[in-house]
């Protein structure tokens, strides 16, 4: 079609000039259409990967070193809840929230409702959106290797304010600089593992960072069990320990490589090449890397990428992206693992047997997020999306139904109650671990073409941070004003992300992350609009 409208009569030659422009079209033209015979493998499925690569003992090495920015993004999830729930820590910090928890008849609803203590989460996630788009500069300018040690540098600075901490600022300000390490290594790390990864094997090493996340998550639960014990500064302990992984990144660092898309885009090409084999595991490489080439070539056009994302064509990635990462965070999934200890002691645990529990759901997180790195490159994105959209809900409604009939603003659940709510919180963290958790990071970070990929998905993390803020910092408080109507709001938002992926969230599994715009959004009965649009603007222009 671009072919023959090239040299159409509705475009007629005007002078030597124009004839010199068409020319170059047609050129580029048979390009695109070379890589393209190179990229894609057609099967009677439509959906084989694009490109030979080999799972190789250093992109093994490369993915989990990386992966580690999850363990400390988890590790923060965790540790929180735990800490806000240490008398040693209310005493120094929040005294008014500690004779509260201590009054004989307290509001099980209320007793921990307080605007600062909110503020000591949900500091983090709002230095990290800002972070983020920082963090998307530095990924262009430098790679996403440096930005990684950055996230560690960050990150160590941070433990060790809110670790040393003498005073509310010192906390705080130690909770910001922890921020800007979360926004840092989130931004890099989901981009590394899937530019670095085969296509046939994208999804499983993704989610490899959100396995991280749920490991960290256990350990902190576990830290928090064990310092809880410890008087006074058990808290110390287990703020500090988010520095054992930091150090891990900032070193393991050192020994990974660049993406080869990074360096290609920076103009390393012979290095970029050199990369490309070496994770591969092949010497033939030359249809991958011209893929890469020719990816490149068009971001150097965009001059501004921001504007470029506001464009039609890029509204399908951008929208699935951002909404993606506002629905995980509307699951509820964080206000459970933030404050789960508290939440035990709510439903009548005391506060060992909170934490115990609070371990227990940490497991399963982990353990359930195998199923999804399992799962994710047989049965597809959308299966686990849809699967887990069920799944949840029913979790969700059942916690609110027992709560609503049976705990009562003071007094606790009876024994039966309790531990029915403890297994369907379980449940619905399994639903969550091997769904909505892992594939908010992977589809955002496969989907945006290279020249808005840093940028896309800088806004897509910026708009998991920023709605994470929002739940770390309003919980505690929606849950003292809607008691165990929370569960039944969360409830309401899964029905609606559910129907948003039944109906626009296409099927990446398999497709080469440079050739999402062909085998995904023109195929798709909603996007291709857009895609259709950018094709008469695309040849237009060229013929002009």
């Amino acid at each position: 079609k671009d072919l023959c409208l090239c040299f159409s009569p509705r475009y007629p030659l005007q002078d030597r000039e124009q004839h010199k422009h068409r020319q170059k079209t047609y050129t580029n033209i048979l390009r695109d259409l070379r890589v393209k015979q190179m990229a894609v493998v057609v099967t009677s499925s439509g959906n084989s990967p694009a490109f030979e690569g080999k799972m190789t003992v250093y992109v093994f090495i490369c993915v989990v070193i990386a992966a580690v920015g999850g363990l400390i993004f988890g590790y923060d999830i965790g540790i929180s809840g735990g800490v806000t729930a240490m008398d040693d820590f209310l005493k120094e910090f929040f005294p008014a929230v500690y004779e509260r928890k201590k009054h004989a008849h307290e509001n099980n609803y209320c007793k921990y409702d307080n605007q600062y203590l909110q503020l000591f989460t949900s500091s983090l996630y709002l230095a990290a959106l800002v972070a983020s788009f920082f963090a998307s500069a530095t990924c262009s300018k430098l790679g996403r290797k440096p930005t990684m040690q950055f996230a560690s540098i960050f990150f160590l600075i941070g433990v060790g304010l809110a670790a040393g901490a003498q005073n509310m600022f010192m906390l705080i300000i130690g909770r910001i600089l922890l921020g800007f390490g979360v926004g840092f290594g989130n931004q890099a790390v989901p981009l590394f593992l899937s530019e670095i990864a085969p296509a046939k094997l994208r999804g499983g090493l993704n989610i490899v960072f959100q396995l991280m996340v749920t490991i960290g998550i256990l350990i902190a639960n576990l830290v928090n069990y064990f310092t809880s014990s410890i008087h006074p500064y058990g808290w110390r302990l287990a703020l500090g320990g988010a520095g054992v992984p930091a150090l891990i990144l900032l070193f393991g660092s050192l020994l990974i490589c660049e993406t080869p898309t990074s360096l290609i885009e920076r103009n390393k090409t012979k290095e970029g090449k050199d990369t490309l084999k070496k994770i591969r595991g092949l010497e033939d490489v030359d249809a991958e890397y011209e893929s890469i080439v020719h990816a490149c070539d068009i971001a150097r056009g965009v001059k501004d990428p921001y504007r470029k994302l506001m464009k039609p064509e890029s509204r399908p990635p951008l929208v699935i992206g951002l909404l993606l990462q506002m629905f995980q965070q509307f699951t509820g999934i964080n206000a459970i693992m933030f404050y789960a200890p508290v939440l035990f002691q709510t439903v009548g645990f005391g506060n060992d047997a909170a934490l115990l529990s609070a371990v227990v759901t940490g497991s399963i997180n982990v353990l359930s997020t195998f199923v999804g790195i399992y799962l994710v490159d047989k049965t597809g994105r959308r299966f686990l999306l849809l699967q887990s959209a069920v799944h949840m809900l029913i979790c969700q409604l059942v916690i609110g139904i027992i709560l609503a009939k049976d705990l009562g603003v003071t007094g606790t659940l009876g024994r039966t109650q309790a531990l029915v709510v403890v297994i369907f919180v379980c449940l619905y963290v399994m639903g969550f671990a091997w769904s909505w958790g892992p594939l908010g990071w992977l589809i955002p970070s496969e989907t945006f073409p290279l020249e808005t990929r840093t940028e896309g998905f800088a806004l897509a993390v910026s708009c998991n941070m920023f709605f994470t803020f929002v739940i770390a910092q309003a919980f505690l408080s929606m849950l003292c004003g809607m008691k165990s109507g929370i569960f039944f709001f969360f409830s309401a938002w899964i029905v609606v992300m559910g129907f948003f992926a039944l109906f626009f969230v296409p099927e990446t599994k398999g497709v080469s992350i440079d050739n999402m715009r062909d085998s995904v959004w023109k195929l798709h009965w909603y996007w291709k609009r857009f895609m259709r649009q950018e094709d008469e603007h695309d040849v237009e222009r060229r013929t002009a």
